[in-house]
């Protein structure tokens, strides 16, 4: 009979460690789910508040005045220069840039009038040209006078 108690002793404890140990990998499961869940939903938090602060400091940066550094004359050249010479068929080696004090001057021989009022034309819409002085002429014409024609702001600005 001492065997049986001794078997069922050591049955119902073998049981009661097997039940404990299950609800120990259960309670485990549900920390581990538990912990994950927590985890996304941090993350999509994150995101959202990392998401608002760009909004808003696009906001900011759109409602606030800039105020742009004054170029030298010669970063003004250059971007006259990129600007000027964009397409492709534009007569790059016909044409000098210079500029001074914010005026672009613009001198050189080109293939026809279009692109003396079109060379003239995108160079003021640099930021930082204040005016063109073009003295362009077209093959077989004498180049302009000494004070050229200035071309009027509003004429060629958007």
């Amino acid at each position: 009979m001492r065997s049986a108690i001794s078997f069922a002793l050591g049955a119902a404890t073998g049981a009661a460690i097997a039940q404990l140990l299950n609800r120990r990998e259960q309670v485990s499961a549900v920390a581990h789910t538990a912990a994950g869940t927590a985890a996304q939903t941090m993350s999509a938090a994150q995101t959202q508040a990392h998401h608002a602060t760009n909004q808003m400091k696009g906001v900011v940066h759109g409602v606030t005045p800039h105020k742009h550094e004054e170029m030298d004359d010669q970063t003004l050249a250059d971007r006259v220069r990129s600007e000027i010479f964009r397409a492709a068929d534009a007569p790059k080696g016909d044409v000098s840039v210079d500029v001074q004090a914010g005026v672009a001057y613009l001198r050189g021989e080109v293939a026809d009038h279009h692109w003396i009022e079109r060379l003239g034309a995108s160079a003021l819409k640099v930021e930082g040209i204040s005016n063109v002085k073009n003295l362009l002429h077209a093959p077989g014409t004498p180049a302009p006078a000494a004070e050229p024609r200035f071309l009027a702001s509003e004429q060629f600005r958007s």
